[in-house]
C-alpha cells in the first residue's frame, strides 16, 4: 500500500477513536504510526545492495512481534518532545495504543497486497500476502479519505456550501485523472464509472445538508462511519477474491495441472478486475479476468527454458536464493548472447501490460563462456532503473 493511503488511514482511525477524547497529539500518534513502518526505505536508499528492496523493505518495522516495542518507543519520544515544548499530551499508554493502532493498520494493509509483508519477523521470514488489494487502490484511498472530507465540509455551517462545491470539483477531476492514468498504463475502464463516482461525491457532500443532519454528526462520528465502510469494502474484496480464486482452481483441475502455487491477484482499478496465476513444474499460467464476465478465463502459458548448468549455478547464488524466496510466480529463461550465458528470473505476480518491457522484478544473472559470474541485478522495467552488480575478481560486487 502506498504511504499516502497509509497516512490517510491512520488519520481516519485517529480522528474516529482518539482525538475527541485525547486531543491532537493522540491523532498525530495514530497518523505517524500508520506511516512509521516505511522508515525502512532509508535502509534501501543508503544501501548499494541491488536486492535492498527485498532484503530490507517490509521487514522488522512491519512486524507484529516488534510492533509493541516501536509503539512504546515512539510514545515515549512523543511525550518527551511534548514536555519540552510545553504541549499537553495524553498518558504514555494512550499514546502507545494510538501508535499501536496506526502501526497495526499499516501491517495489515500491506499484508492485503500481493507484495506481501514479513509480519512475523524475527519468528518467521515468510511473506504474508492475502491478495485482496492492489498496491495502489484508488477506491480504497477514496473510502478512507471521503469521511474526513465530509467532516471538514460540515464542520462550519457558514462555509459548507463553498467547501462542498470545491471538494466535488476536486474529487471529480481526480476521478477523471484516475480514468486517464488507468487507460494509459493498460487498465482502462469505462468513463461511466467516473460519472457514477461524481454522483456519489455530490450525494456525500451536498445531501447531508437536508434536515441539518450533516452538521449534527461529529468528526469522530463521520470517521467511525468511514471505518465501518472501509471494513465492509475489505469484506467485498475478500468475497471477490474468493470468486476469482475459484475460477483459477477450476482451470487447474480441468486441465490436470500439477500446481506448485496458485493465486488470484487484484488488478486496478476496481475489485472486479483480477489476475490469475499458477506456477507449475515447468512454467507459469496467467490470465486477466473481469468477474462480471461469467465465461471461463483464458490462460496463457509461459514455459521455463530447459534446465542447464548455468541455471543450476545461478540458483546457488545467495542473491538468487533471496530473490527466489521473494518471488511467487517466477519464470526461468536462458539465452546466449555475445558470448555470454544469461539466466533471467521474471516474476509474474505483477502483470505488466506493456509487453515491450520485462515484467517488474525481473532479475538477471550473466556468466561468461567459462561459467564465470560477470554480473547480476535487476533489468530495466516499469519499477526500477537498470541496477546490475558487476562482479570483481575477488567476488565482491560493486555498483556500476
Amino acid at each position: 500500500m502506498d504511504p499516502i493511503t497509509h497516512g490517510i488511514t491512520g488519520a481516519l482511525l485517529g480522528k474516529g477513536f482518539f482525538s475527541e477524547r485525547h486531543g491532537r497529539v493522540a491523532l498525530l500518534a495514530a497518523t505517524l504510526g500508520s506511516v512509521f513502518p516505511d522508515v525502512d526505505v532509508f535502509a534501501e536508499a543508503v544501501s548499494r545492495d541491488p536486492l535492498a528492496i527485498i532484503r530490507y523493505h517490509r521487514g522488522i518495522t512491519h512486524s507484529f512481534v516488534a510492533m509493541p516495542f516501536f509503539a512504546l518507543l515512539l510514545a515515549w519520544l512523543t511525550r518527551w518532545i511534548a514536555r519540552r515544548r510545553g504541549i499537553e499530551a495524553p498518558s504514555l499508554w494512550i499514546l502507545a495504543l494510538a501508535y499501536l493502532v496506526g502501526i497495526a493498520s499499516h501491517i495489515v494493509l500491506d499484508g492485503m497486497t500481493s507484495f506481501g509483508t514479513r509480519m512475523w519477523l524475527p519468528i518467521s521470514s515468510q511473506r504474508v500476502a492475502w491478495d485482496l488489494l492492489f498496491i495502489i487502490d484508488f477506491s480504497f484511498t477514496a473510502i478512507v479519505l471521503l469521511p474526513q472530507v465530509a467532516a471538514w465540509i460540515y464542520g462550519v455551517r457558514e462555509k459548507q456550501a463553498g467547501r462542498a462545491l470545491l471538494m466535488w470539483v476536486v474529487f471529480t477531476l481526480a476521478a477523471v485523472g484516475v480514468w486517464s492514468l488507468a487507460g494509459s498504463v493498460g487498465y482502462a475502464f469505462h468513463f461511466r464509472a467516473v460519472t457514477i463516482a461524481s454522483i456519489l461525491f455530490a450525494a456525500l457532500f451536498f445531501l447531508p445538508v437536508r434536515g441539518d443532519w450533516g452538521f449534527r454528526v461529529t468528526r469522530a462520528g463521520w470517521c467511525q462511519a468511514g471505518t465501518c465502510v472501509t471494513i465492509a469494502y475489505l469484506f467485498f474484496c475478500a468475497a471477490a477474491h474468493h470468486t476469482a480464486i475459484q475460477r483459477v482452481q477450476a482451470f487447474a483441475m480441468e486441465n490436470h495441472i500439477a500446481v506448485a502455487r496458485m493465486a488470484a491477484l487484484p488488478l486496478p482499478p476496481s475489485l472486479l478486475g483480477w489476475g490469475g496465476a499458477i506456477r507449475s513444474p515447468d512454467g507459469v499460467y496467467q490470465t486477466r479476468m473481469d468477474l462480471r464476465d461469467s465465461r471461463p478465463p483464458t490462460f496463457r502459458f509461459t514455459a521455463d527454458s530447459p534446465p542447464d548448468s548455468y541455471v543450476a549455478e545461478a540458483m546457488q547464488l545467495p542473491e538468487t536464493r533471496l530473490y527466489w524466496g521473494f518471488a511467487r510466480f517466477p519464470v526461468i529463461r536462458t539465452e546466449f548472447e555475445d558470448g555470454h550465458h544469461i539466466v533471467q528470473f521474471g516474476e509474474n505476480r505483477f502483470v505488466n501490460p506493456r509487453r515491450n518491457r520485462p515484467q517488474p522484478f525481473t532479475y538477471q544473472v550473466v556468466f561468461d563462456s567459462n561459467g564465470k559470474l560477470l554480473e547480476e541485478g535487476w533489468l530495466t522495467n516499469g519499477l526500477f532503473q537498470q541496477h546490475m552488480r558487476r562482479m570483481t575478481p575477488s567476488g565482491r560486487g560493486d555498483a556500476p
